[in-house]
């Protein structure tokens, strides 16, 4: 597996290396840090400037210190890559020009306006065409919670990610979420036997979802800690799931969709990322 490691040099980029290596067996990891000019005056002159040289040098602390880590947590040093530039651009760019599987970021959690404005996880999750893995804190590395949604896409992302996880000694869970039918309809104008049979079908579409999952863990040798249907809206039960059951990390799968797309139609996943407390893969599919 290649990875492109996103560090500012915060806490929180250095535990998404912490995290992932509970998770992730083998990685080869380029590091990226953007040394971000745009908050200054457009009449300052950089090129006499020391402030340049500053932040020139710190950005080298920051790549020297994550490949320590990178080497601690026994993945294999990459490239080291320092741009000056948007930050979000300068990622994407990087990723787009090279053969990466994951973009490892950590993430803040802003909230208010500042989440209103976006972060730079979000932006490049919202334009990235790569998978990510996202840290919100340092955590424990047991819990893992896959979803599935019962499409071709959830088995094949699962398959796509297995050969890559250390799943031994962890509590892996299940969980798929049947959508309230009776939400959909005004009050008064809905047949009950036909609600029950509607349910019915659901939880049948359900169960084979979750057996489909079940069967490729187990034809990895992977035990199964817990398996659960929900009903509801999909994000606020997988981010109520997580709460409840201490998960450190959720598995997510995403259609590839324009950008126009995704700004008219929002996600279940970026729901999910903005305001579960645990790690998130959110792996492509391209379906």
């Amino acid at each position: 597996m290649k990875i492109l490691f996103c560090t500012d040099g915060s806490k929180i980029s250095y535990a998404a290396l912490a995290n992932i290596s509970g998770w992730i067996k083998s990685a080869t990891i380029d590091t990226i840090s953007v040394i971000d000019w745009s908050f200054l005056q457009d009449d300052i002159n950089l090129e006499h400037n020391n402030f340049k040289i500053a932040c020139a040098n710190t950005a080298d602390s920051i790549l020297n210190h994550a490949q320590k880590l990178i080497e601690k947590y026994n993945f294999i040093k990459g490239k080291r890559i320092k741009q000056c530039g948007s930050a979000v651009e300068s990622i994407l760019e990087t990723a787009d020009t090279s053969n990466y599987d994951l973009i490892l970021m950590g993430s803040n959690g802003k909230k208010g306006i500042q989440k209103w404005l976006g972060s730079v996880s979000q932006e490049i999750i919202n334009n990235s065409t790569i998978s990510d893995y996202i840290v919100k804190k340092e955590n424990n590395k047991k819990n893992i919670l896959i979803t599935t949604d019962g499409t071709e896409c959830s088995s094949d992302i699962l398959l796509d990610i297995l050969p890559y996880l250390k799943l031994e000694e962890k509590e892996v869970h299940i969980c798929t979420v049947n959508e309230d039918p009776s939400l959909l309809f005004l009050e008064g104008n809905v047949d009950n036997h036909w609600l029950n049979d509607i349910r019915k079908h659901q939880n049948i579409y359900a169960s084979n979802s979750i057996n489909k999952i079940s069967k490729i863990l187990k034809d990895y040798n992977i035990d199964i800690h817990k398996t659960a249907i929900l009903t509801g809206n999909p994000a606020q039960e997988i981010i109520e799931y997580t709460k409840e059951n201490q998960i450190d990390l959720t598995v997510l799968g995403s259609r590839n969709k324009s950008k126009l797309s995704r700004f008219l139609t929002g996600s279940e996943s970026k729901r999910i990322i903005e305001n579960t407390i645990s790690d998130v893969l959110l792996i492509r599919c391209n379906l």
